[in-house]
């Protein structure tokens, strides 16, 4: 390896420093520090910046070129730096996130011969990725590996935790990283005077730029970091926290086999957070009516597969997202505390959001029970007069009185919940499902074992609900018509695959049509 420590020392050559952040990182803190840090240190520094269009469909790319004071004084005349980094010319490339990284090789902007490639290994998922119906998380061990050949040094960690240790932002946590790298031509001590000399945060600023520090100096792992999409459920614990709740633990114990317990364990939870004790017991009393059928048509494996899979998603289907959960979940106490976190506020400030909701008209109706919501529905009137209230959507913002009453009340709408349209809805194509896969079960148990991943495509509310709502019925049909055919199991898995492969549905067409099945237009 070159001696890294030459940075800097030929007259014709500047230091050469790309930063790719998103919106909220600090990115431009950063820059501002190097920039400082330079100064101080006799050199000349000079940084712009070419911004994204939006958070996460394209970072901030900042560029610093620094060129020591003595060079220019030697040869009498004021450097000309270049404004946008060039492919094969930079010396470090320090990115805010996995996939930005990934970015900035793609752009050509990290070299085998030239450049220290510093990124936080965390993710903060691109929109892209989130609209898939299923899995769309990037693939984190290509980036690693491109890395890995593309970069003279490779150095990552999660920065995104090491900041939320230390009570700071990743920016801080990115700047103690540059000064563990060694790169630079400047001693860490250089690093924490600018910070102190900025004035803001110092204390907090600081550890996060020795965990940074720590972070680069310690070892490179090889490997990625596990894939949050493959999370074991916990253990069922020995005693519920709550007393209400323990009676339905302890009934896990006695009527489910232990492979299953973590699972309906997890399942408990989510309902009961969702609704209610008596909620939970809905939730047991749908699985022990399900069990005996598993145990009659599959052997001792796979019957424990196919509680735990029902286990899953019964009750994802049970604690189905409304208008009602979306609002609860957006005056949490926990989740303020977070955007609290993200922004760096300290206590003092008051810290906002603008929430938007762009509820269907079947969403409203959804809140009420049947009778109305059938009366309204024959109401021209009142259906043209609903409709232009909810006209293109809702911007609340939390922070204010009104807006953070209004969430609470849509949230408060809970207790009345399962006297709803929806809710009525929800739990009949529960039922329905679950008769499918009993009565498939007994015929192919590998067929009904596909039929209950097959729920997986139903989540969300809204549009989202409804395309995958509507999958999810196709694939009921499919995996009827498959009854009986050899291959049906990984027929109906393979239709799934493709459901999930686009929010179209395109690639499901297809399948359906190579499959000889019937398609929808």
């Amino acid at each position: 390896m070159n001696d890294t420590r030459q940075l800097g020392e030929q007259p014709s050559r500047p230091i050469t420093i790309a930063v790719l952040a998103m919106g909220g990182q600090g990115g431009g803190v950063l820059v501002d520090w190097i920039v400082q840090l330079a100064e101080n240190n006799g050199y000349i520094a000079q940084s712009t910046s070419v911004p994204g269009v939006a958070q996460r469909t394209g970072a901030t790319i900042y560029y610093i070129e620094l060129l020591a004071q003595r060079h220019a004084e030697a040869q009498g005349r004021q450097p000309v730096l270049a404004l946008m980094p060039v492919p094969g010319e930079v010396d470090i490339v320090v990115t805010s996130e996995l996939m930005e990284a990934g970015r900035a090789m793609v752009r050509g902007l990290v070299t085998p011969d030239r450049t220290t490639l510093i990124t936080s290994n965390h993710r903060d998922y691109a929109t892209v990725e989130k609209v898939v119906p299923g899995n769309g998380i990037a693939d984190a061990q290509a980036v690693f590996e491109a890395a890995a050949r593309h970069a003279h040094r490779f150095i990552h960690a999660d920065m995104q935790a090491l900041a939320r240790e230390s009570g700071s932002v990743i920016s801080a946590v990115l700047f103690g990283a540059l000064a563990g790298c060694g790169e630079l031509p400047f001693g860490v001590s250089a690093f924490e005077d600018t910070v102190r000399q900025a004035g803001v945060g110092v204390d907090a600023s600081l550890r996060a730029l020795r965990a940074g520090f720590q972070a680069a100096q310690a070892p490179v792992r090889a490997e990625a970091p596990p894939d949050p999409m493959h999370t074991e459920p916990r253990p069922l614990p020995a005693r519920a926290a709550s007393p209400a709740v323990e009676p339905l633990r302890a009934r896990i114990g006695r009527e489910f086999p232990a492979p299953a317990h973590a699972m309906l364990g997890e399942g408990l939870q989510r309902v009961v957070e969702f609704q209610d004790v008596a909620y939970g017991t809905e939730y047991l009393d749908r699985l022990a009516d399900l069990w005996p059928h598993l145990q009659r048509s599959c052997d001792a494996e796979r019957g424990h597969v196919a509680l735990v899979e029902a286990a899953r998603w019964v009750a994802v289907a049970m604690a189905y997202d409304d208008v009602i959960r979306v609002a609860d979940l957006k005056v949490r106490a926990e989740r303020l505390q977070r955007l609290r976190r993200e922004v760096g506020a300290a206590e003092s400030e008051v810290v906002g959001a603008t929430e938007f909701f762009h509820p269907r008209l079947e969403e409203v109706c959804g809140l009420m029970p049947r009778t109305w919501a059938e009366r309204l529905d024959r109401s021209p009137f009142w259906r043209g007069t609903l409709q232009r209230w909810i006209g293109d959507g809702k911007r609340v913002r939390t922070h204010s009185v009104r807006g953070h009453l209004m969430l609470h009340a849509l949230a408060a709408l809970r207790r009345w919940r399962r006297a709803s349209l929806r809710h009525e809805i929800e739990m009949a194509h529960l039922e329905g499902w679950l008769r499918e896969v009993k009565a498939l079960m007994a015929q192919d148990p590998s067929l009904g074992l596909e039929l209950i991943r097959c729920r997986r495509l139903v989540k969300g509310y809204s549009d989202t609900h409804a395309r995958g709502s509507s999958k999810f019925d196709r694939l009921m049909q499919a995996a009827r018509e498959l009854a009986g055919r050899p291959t049906a199991g990984s027929d109906l898995a393979a239709l799934r695959t493709a459901a999930l492969a686009d929010p179209q549905g395109q690639q499901l067409q297809q399948r359906l049509g190579l499959l000889g099945l019937t398609t929808v237009s």
